[in-house]
């Protein structure tokens, strides 16, 4: 069974409460036993903190996400610096911008998202970006930054965004959308792409696969996505899971924080 890294998932969800620990356990059986968790506000940072100290194999990152821009003070990006040199966090996420909701004041949401990057900068972390509606001002405001990794999560843009991205060193998130024979642009990208800025996803409990439309997600099924992009780019689902497994630990430093977690230091 191939080893998979689930590189975005809510584990902290009020939707995994009753049967959290059956979730990992179902994730750990299908071979999905490395799984970064992304904060959505300051109010979720300590919550994934217990999260991630008391499983192995998951991992925190600690951001403010534009979606949730209302319960975000100005206070807390001073907040997140400390909890990003405190935490073990693998990546800045998740972070910012969408336009897609009208309601959510485009200004502001640049404020947070220019202000968070240059968090990330300043400690050498990737980040992890959301990106509806948004695409090209997001990677603009990424080539302006310079000198940031990451991932844009769940991707949905063109050819050409994607080689945008790319040029920039970027990954795409790809998740259960894949898996829909209607999304043929993405399909397309993610058949003839550089495997070397693939990472697989869930996003539960959102965006489950074609299989399990309208339930809630779950990490394990990161293999349903696997099996589909293996399927479209014409590979074995080992060769790609050995890749995005490389990827994602290379991005975010995981064989650095696997061996802090043992009480001592890499040189």
């Amino acid at each position: 069974m191939p080893k998979l890294v689930d590189s975005h998932v809510h584990l902290d969800d009020v939707a995994f409460a009753t049967d959290r620990d059956a979730v990992i356990a179902r994730a750990h059986a299908a071979g999905v036993d490395t799984m970064i968790v992304p904060a959505v506000d300051a109010g979720s940072w300590p919550r994934i903190k217990t999260l991630c100290a008391g499983q192995h194999g998951l991992f925190p990152a600690f951001g403010l996400h534009p979606m949730f821009l209302q319960q975000h003070a100005p206070e807390h990006v001073d907040a997140l610096s400390g909890w990003l040199d405190d935490n073990q966090a693998v990546a800045v996420g998740e972070i910012g911008l969408d336009f897609h909701r009208e309601e959510l004041d485009r200004d502001l949401q640049r404020d947070y998202f220019a202000s968070q990057l240059q968090l990330a900068t300043q400690r050498r972390l990737p980040v992890i970006v959301h990106a509806r509606g948004a695409l090209e001002e997001v990677t603009l405001t990424l080539r302006r930054t310079g000198g940031l990794s990451g991932v844009v999560h769940s991707f949905s843009g063109s050819e050409q965004q994607a080689r945008q991205l790319w040029d920039l060193g970027f990954h795409l998130g790809i998740g259960g959308p894949v898996t829909y024979e209607r999304a043929q642009r993405l399909r397309r990208i993610v058949a003839q792409m550089p495997i070397e800025f693939l990472l697989l996803e869930s996003d539960a409990p959102d965006q489950p696969d074609a299989t399990h439309r309208g339930q809630r997600n779950e990490p394990a099924r990161v293999v349903e996505v696997l099996r589909c992009v293996a399927a479209l780019r014409g590979e074995t689902e080992a060769h790609v899971a050995d890749a995005i497994t490389t990827n994602a630990r290379r991005l975010f430093g995981l064989d650095r924080q696997e061996f802090q977690q043992t009480g001592l230091t890499l040189d």
